[in-house]
């Protein structure tokens, strides 16, 4: 099991959701820490992350070494999630 590293903007993200949600999001990120490449995570075109979705939600993520880093988690169809990605 890969360990889990969270950026800043992931946690208050999830800081804010409501508990079904969270939930969801949560338990798909404990998904992929056991399986970190599952057959419906696709690679982001003009960027080294990956990406999976949970429902409404996008989560953008890499695997460095032994770590699971989620980057960013957001609406799948809001524009914003790339705003930030881009800033990165």
């Amino acid at each position: 099991m890969l360990k889990l590293q969270l950026s800043r903007e992931s946690q208050k993200f999830l800081d804010n959701l409501p508990p079904k949600q969270f939930r969801q999001i949560v338990k798909k990120v404990f998904f992929l820490m056991e399986n970190p490449l599952p057959h419906d995570s696709q690679e982001m075109k003009g960027y080294p992350f990956l990406r999976n979705d949970i429902g409404e939600y996008r989560i953008i993520y890499d695997i460095q070494e032994a770590t699971l880093r989620i980057i960013l988690i957001g609406k799948r169809n809001d524009d914003e999630i790339y705003k930030h990605l881009g800033r990165k």
